[in-house]
Protein backbone atom coordinates (compact mmCIF):
# COMPACT_ATOMS: atom_id res chain seq x y z
CA UNK A 1 0.00 0.00 0.00
CA UNK A 2 1.25 3.39 -0.95
CA UNK A 3 1.70 6.26 1.89
CA UNK A 4 -0.53 8.75 1.15
CA UNK A 5 2.47 11.14 1.59
CA UNK A 6 4.78 9.77 -0.68
CA UNK A 7 2.01 11.45 -3.04
CA UNK A 8 2.83 14.55 -3.08
CA UNK A 9 5.99 15.87 -5.38
CA UNK A 10 8.14 18.52 -5.27
CA UNK A 11 10.00 18.88 -7.90
CA UNK A 12 11.91 21.51 -10.39
CA UNK A 13 11.52 21.91 -13.68
CA UNK A 14 14.92 23.26 -15.28
CA UNK A 15 14.84 24.66 -18.76
CA UNK A 16 17.20 25.79 -21.44
CA UNK A 17 18.96 28.89 -21.37
CA UNK A 18 17.26 29.96 -25.03
CA UNK A 19 15.27 31.24 -25.67
CA UNK A 20 14.86 33.77 -23.09
CA UNK A 21 12.15 33.79 -20.60
CA UNK A 22 10.90 30.55 -20.65
CA UNK A 23 10.91 29.78 -17.23
CA UNK A 24 8.74 33.17 -16.59
CA UNK A 25 5.83 31.86 -19.34
CA UNK A 26 6.22 28.89 -17.49
CA UNK A 27 5.19 30.25 -14.20
CA UNK A 28 2.37 31.88 -15.52
CA UNK A 29 1.06 28.68 -17.36
CA UNK A 30 1.55 26.30 -14.65
CA UNK A 31 0.16 28.69 -11.63
CA UNK A 32 -3.29 28.05 -13.55
CA UNK A 33 -3.35 24.72 -13.27
CA UNK A 34 -5.76 23.42 -10.83
CA UNK A 35 -3.85 21.17 -7.75
CA UNK A 36 -0.26 22.13 -8.87
CA UNK A 37 1.46 24.80 -6.97
CA UNK A 38 4.41 26.85 -8.79
CA UNK A 39 6.67 29.45 -7.97
CA UNK A 40 9.77 30.79 -8.79
CA UNK A 41 13.21 29.43 -8.39
CA UNK A 42 16.30 30.37 -7.18
CA UNK A 43 17.92 29.06 -10.54
CA UNK A 44 17.15 31.77 -13.18
CA UNK A 45 15.91 29.31 -15.91
CA UNK A 46 14.16 27.24 -13.31
CA UNK A 47 10.08 26.47 -12.09
CA UNK A 48 10.11 24.65 -8.67
CA UNK A 49 6.54 22.55 -8.84
CA UNK A 50 4.69 20.22 -6.25
CA UNK A 51 1.99 18.02 -7.10
CA UNK A 52 0.43 15.28 -5.99
CA UNK A 53 0.53 11.86 -8.05
CA UNK A 54 -3.40 11.23 -8.37
CA UNK A 55 -3.12 14.75 -10.45
CA UNK A 56 -0.37 14.78 -12.53
CA UNK A 57 3.01 13.22 -13.31
CA UNK A 58 6.30 15.23 -14.67
CA UNK A 59 6.40 13.68 -17.57
CA UNK A 60 2.80 14.74 -18.54
CA UNK A 61 3.81 18.27 -17.15
CA UNK A 62 6.97 18.39 -19.44
CA UNK A 63 5.27 16.82 -22.27
CA UNK A 64 2.68 19.38 -22.40
CA UNK A 65 4.85 22.17 -22.05
CA UNK A 66 7.20 21.08 -24.71
CA UNK A 67 4.07 20.88 -26.92
CA UNK A 68 3.66 24.79 -26.39
CA UNK A 69 7.02 25.09 -27.13
CA UNK A 70 9.15 25.38 -24.06
CA UNK A 71 12.54 23.84 -24.43
CA UNK A 72 13.51 21.90 -21.20
CA UNK A 73 17.43 21.46 -20.08
CA UNK A 74 18.84 18.23 -21.77
CA UNK A 75 22.35 18.08 -20.31
CA UNK A 76 22.84 14.71 -19.54
CA UNK A 77 22.57 14.67 -15.50
CA UNK A 78 18.99 16.25 -16.03
CA UNK A 79 18.17 13.97 -19.08
CA UNK A 80 19.03 10.82 -16.67
CA UNK A 81 17.40 12.32 -13.37
CA UNK A 82 14.08 12.68 -15.22
CA UNK A 83 14.30 9.87 -16.81
CA UNK A 84 14.38 8.10 -13.25
CA UNK A 85 12.03 10.13 -11.81
CA UNK A 86 9.36 9.14 -15.18
CA UNK A 87 9.97 5.62 -14.23
CA UNK A 88 9.24 5.82 -10.32
CA UNK A 89 6.03 7.68 -10.78
CA UNK A 90 4.65 5.58 -13.52
CA UNK A 91 5.19 2.55 -11.33
CA UNK A 92 3.87 4.23 -8.12
CA UNK A 93 0.67 5.41 -10.46
CA UNK A 94 0.44 1.70 -11.58
CA UNK A 95 0.71 0.16 -8.26
CA UNK A 96 -1.85 2.58 -6.94
CA UNK A 97 -4.47 0.53 -9.08
CA UNK A 98 -3.24 -2.54 -7.75
CA UNK A 99 -5.42 -4.26 -4.95
CA UNK A 100 -3.74 -6.87 -2.81
CA UNK A 101 -2.36 -10.24 -4.29
CA UNK A 102 -4.84 -13.06 -3.34
CA UNK A 103 -3.08 -15.59 -1.79
CA UNK A 104 -1.81 -13.13 0.99
CA UNK A 105 -3.98 -13.80 3.35
CA UNK A 106 -5.56 -17.23 2.29
CA UNK A 107 -2.85 -19.21 0.43
CA UNK A 108 -4.30 -22.43 1.87
CA UNK A 109 -7.54 -22.24 0.49
CA UNK A 110 -6.69 -20.72 -2.84
CA UNK A 111 -4.41 -23.42 -3.58
CA UNK A 112 -6.72 -25.99 -2.25
CA UNK A 113 -9.56 -24.69 -4.52
CA UNK A 114 -7.25 -24.81 -7.51
CA UNK A 115 -6.37 -28.65 -6.91
CA UNK A 116 -9.86 -29.22 -6.31
CA UNK A 117 -10.49 -28.11 -9.71
CA UNK A 118 -8.52 -30.85 -11.85
CA UNK A 119 -9.20 -34.26 -11.37
CA UNK A 120 -5.71 -36.15 -10.94
CA UNK A 121 -7.61 -39.38 -12.55
CA UNK A 122 -8.71 -37.57 -15.77
CA UNK A 123 -6.35 -38.84 -18.49
CA UNK A 124 -7.30 -36.28 -20.91
CA UNK A 125 -4.37 -34.40 -19.88
CA UNK A 126 -1.92 -37.00 -20.76
CA UNK A 127 -0.60 -37.14 -23.97
CA UNK A 128 -2.04 -40.34 -26.00
CA UNK A 129 1.08 -42.14 -25.83
CA UNK A 130 0.91 -42.04 -21.91
CA UNK A 131 -2.91 -42.53 -21.14
CA UNK A 132 -2.22 -46.53 -22.21
CA UNK A 133 -0.65 -46.98 -18.99
CA UNK A 134 -3.31 -45.91 -16.68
Amino acid sequence: MINPFDLEKKRELLFATEPAGQAERALTILSGLANLKACASSRAYAVEIQYNLQNYTLAGLEHALEQEGFQLDQSFLHHVGRNIIHYCEDTSRHNMEIRGHITKKNEKEVFVGIGGQHSHTDPAGKPPALREFE
